[in-house]
């Protein structure tokens, strides 16, 4: 075993886990995060970006996997796109910080298109669910890509071919060679998430897993892919990562309890984790100013991270898109000091093009701090300090906040997320059902009334 590729001992690890019976905790978690992922759906349908793929997927019918809103069934693949992008597409869903950022829960709609293609019972989904997030949360402990200038989404090429494997219950060599063709194939560019972003920043995982899915089903017929995709003189290792230790033998197993999961991050705001103690910064701040008319200057002080990659180009600071203005540290703040609350229309043309916003992050300015760089990606640590026309400082600093490890969001949490997030598109009665089916997610024998439920009549 020592011996052998990482790729192997991955497809090793995915197929020993597929059988075991995982603790209820951890099925807890994954109920949670579904239901997490359901609301994060329904608040991209009518997107621009969703309105495209749901055209694709229906120039594209086949009986395989069906797709959120609509009562269209497309292949595998395509599915996990259009509901991938949905879950994806208000940076809504959860998330997981380390050597490289990520969202782990980007696999959930590519595991249920999948399962539900392969008849597999819920009990399976649970399972290669679980198996994405430690894939994809242990590779992004083990080495950084963006500042490579890769995109996190590649770590999904990997966790998801194992997934899918573990679904279509391909043996390990299968399993290995899917990894090979996923990671081998499908390299996406850090670009995504630089200058001025476009709808493709919320279709990139979306992708990854797709062409995942791709991989395990060309594999299952006996394709074979580059190997050693990770060791090799032209492999991951020495043209996009760099090299790094990946100790499988510390997965977690029934055995340790220690899965990965446990650590993944859930969102109380529809914006880019790692500013979110900003935002608790900026709400705090805002309760004990008479108005942001008194304000001079705003200082931001932040984790290394936050400044290179939150408030690093112009378009950081005058954004003109959604999906800009959602990764845009100042413009949060902004948003937060003049609301009270950032929710979903806080991204709408009309807030993003705001004199007010504008004027605001006019007199603002983002600088790390070393002590809060420490800190990451443990915590998410931000300090707002506003100087009053007066001169008077009022600062708050926030090193972690709902959602975190130290601080989870609970069982009525989600629900209030999810029905916030249903209410103009499903009636009490659909939403009701939906939470119903989640409930007992692992003793569910298909998938069709999940989507019935889903469905915009």
């Amino acid at each position: 075993m020592t011996d052998s590729t990482v790729a192997r001992r991955l497809a090793q690890y995915a197929h020993e886990l597929r059988n075991q019976r995982l603790p209820e905790d951890i099925i807890k978690l994954v109920r949670q995060r579904f239901i997490d992922s359901l609301a994060c759906v329904l608040g991209a349908y009518g997107a621009g970006p969703v309105k495209a793929a749901l055209c694709y997927a229906a120039a594209n019918k086949a009986q395989s996997s069906s797709v959120f809103g609509t009562n269209l069934k497309t292949t595998a693949q395509i599915a996990a796109f259009a509901n991938g992008l949905m879950v994806r597409f208000l940076d809504y869903n959860d998330g997981y910080m380390a050597l490289e950022p990520g969202h782990p829960s980007d696999n959930i709609p590519a595991c249920l298109a999948v399962a539900q293609a392969e008849n597999a019972t819920g009990a399976e989904l649970v399972s290669a669910i679980v198996l994405a997030y430690e894939i994809q949360m242990r590779l992004q402990d083990a080495a950084s890509l963006n500042k490579r200038g890769w995109d996190h989404v590649n770590y999904i090429n990997v966790a998801m071919a194992a997934a899918a494997s573990n679904l279509m219950k391909l043996d390990v060599a299968q399993t290995e060679q899917a990894i090979n063709i996923a990671l081998s194939g499908h390299m996406a560019m850090r670009q995504v998430r630089s200058g001025s972003l476009s709808d493709w920043k919320g279709c990139s995982a979306a992708n990854a897993a797709r062409n995942a899915i791709f991989a395990a089903q060309v594999a299952r017929h006996g394709m074979t892919g580059p190997s050693p995709i990770f060791e090799g003189e032209m492999g991951f290792f020495k043209q996009v990562s760099g090299p790094f230790d990946l100790d499988i033998g510390r997965f977690g197993t029934p055995d340790n309890g220690d899965f990965a999961i446990r650590r993944s991050l859930t969102k109380t705001f529809p914006t880019n984790g790692e500013l979110h103690t900003a935002v608790w910064a900026a709400l705090d701040i805002r309760k004990r100013i008479d108005g942001v008319n008194d304000i001079a200057a705003i200082s931001i002080e932040t984790s290394e991270f936050n400044r290179r990659v939150l408030a690093d180009t112009p378009e950081k600071w005058l954004p003109k898109t959604r999906e800009t203005a959602d990764h845009s540290l100042p413009y949060n703040v902004a948003r937060a000091l003049l609301d009270g609350d950032i929710t979903v229309g806080s991204y709408a043309a009309e807030k993003v093009a705001d004199p007010a916003a504008i004027a605001l992050m006019e007199k603002t300015s983002v600088v790390e701090d070393p002590s809060l760089t420490a800190l990451f990606p443990r915590h998410l640590a931000n300090r707002v300090r506003v100087t009053l026309v007066s001169g008077e400082q009022v600062v708050s600093e926030m090193i972690t906040g709902p959602g975190s490890v130290e601080t989870p969001m609970t069982d009525s949490d989600f629900e209030r997320k999810f029905r916030r997030m249903a209410m103009p598109h499903i009636d009490a009665a659909a939403q009701a059902a939906v939470i119903g089916f989640v409930a007992g997610l692992e003793h569910q024998a298909g998938f069709e009334s999940l989507f019935t439920a889903m469905a915009v009549s």
